[in-house]
């Protein structure tokens, strides 16, 4: 099998989206086919690329329909076109058309929630396969374009192996300050865009649980706009000293800001699955979220973590309370979000997506939605 995928980002770049199309395009090459890569954004460092993996400079919105139909007309045929991201959606339907291949579009999350343009319904009624990162946002999706379900298939996150349980670090206990402390946690970007994830929602019950719970403080690993907000925030409670901003934190050191803590919270309102929710359920910590977007499918609904309402203050209290005294999750319950398992998935769906052989035609045969 040839793809010519055409992403926001993959190799080289930052956050949930580019690690999501990094796992599926190295499925891909894992199974035996071959890829061209056009990122929007991103670049890949030397060495990090699988060896059937082949990802160009990137190109800006702009430049990527040229790069892709060119890239279509030097080295064609390929057996189908992969769309990273609804956004580029139009071009990736446009270059699949003229190669007379299957596009295969991914959705993710509040792209895929809000109102399509005339362009995107298009585009997205015009793929073979749609595979959505959970069944929040397939449910979203289905209600706003005229596409068939079967059609819409439930492709989760995998989670990287490096995430798992391990002893609390000394050097990040000691850098900031927290032995004998009950650590809760938070990992997202600190943007005005992201103020769902629920910081200040958890920022606005740590004064009923510190008066319990007086070792108790809340860090926050990630960085952006809406820090100051936060801070004045913990601030005008009186909490700014239980509030501890960690900043940016390199992948490398993530997972041991995982083990750090005691509870991993994140009453969050717009994840489209919440990879994080994954990664601290991984790392073998209680996890408190939210249970009106795609976070049930991070903690197979319920299985790794408590879902809870997250504009009640008073049940995420009781919640956050319940999983401090909570054993840590089976690590057993984690292993169906692994890459083997992902791998497996993307082969099955690869297979079926090619199968459908003719150009432009849907896949015929109605499996299911998951």
């Amino acid at each position: 099998m040839r793809l010519l995928a055409l992403v926001s980002d993959a190799f080289g770049g930052a956050g949930g989206i580019a690690r999501y199309n990094r796992d599926l395009l190295t499925a891909l090459a894992a199974g035996g086919a071959t890829v061209v890569a056009l990122p929007r954004e991103g670049r890949a460092q030397s060495g990090t690329l699988p060896s059937a993996i082949d990802q160009r400079a990137p190109r800006g919105r702009v430049g990527l329909i040229a790069a892709a139909l060119l890239t279509a007309r030097q080295e064609g045929p390929f057996d189908a076109v992969f769309c990273g991201h609804i956004n580029l959606a139009t071009a990736a339907t446009i270059v699949a058309a003229f190669l007379r291949a299957p596009l295969w579009l991914q959705l993710h999350g509040v792209e895929a929630w809000e109102p399509l343009s005339r362009a995107q319904r298009w585009a997205s009624e015009r793929a073979a396969l749609i595979t959505a990162v959970s069944r929040h946002t397939r449910h979203r999706f289905l209600g706003l374009a005229r596409v068939e379900p079967w059609r819409v298939r439930v492709l989760p996150n995998t989670v990287d192996h490096r995430f798992a349980p391990g002893p609390k670090p000394d050097a990040l206990l000691e850098r900031h300050g927290l032995r004998g402390k009950t650590v809760l946690l938070t990992v997202g970007r600190l943007s005005s865009a992201e103020r769902g994830k629920g910081h200040d929602r958890v920022i606005a019950v740590l004064p009923a649980l510190a008066a319990s719970r007086p070792d108790i403080v809340y860090l926050i690993v990630g960085e952006g706009g809406d820090r100051s907000r936060l801070e004045a925030m913990a601030q005008a409670a009186g909490i700014a000293d239980r509030v501890l901003f960690a900043g940016a934190v390199s992948d490398s050191e993530l997972p041991e800001y995982y083990r750090t803590a005691d509870v991993f919270v994140m009453p969050s309102v717009q994840e489209g699955f919440g990879i994080v929710l994954l990664e601290a359920a991984a790392s073998g910590l209680p996890v408190v979220a939210g249970n009106i977007d795609g976070s049930p499918d991070a903690l197979a609904g319920g299985t790794l973590g408590l879902l809870v309402d997250p504009y009640d203050p008073s049940a995420l209290v009781r919640a956050i309370d319940r999983a401090i005294e909570a054993p840590r999750p089976a690590s057993e319950a984690v292993a169906r979000y692994d890459f083997a398992h992902f791998a497996q998935r993307v082969a099955e769906l690869a297979s079926e997506l090619v199968s459908s052989a003719r150009p432009r035609r849907a896949i015929t045969r109605p499996v299911g939605a998951g």
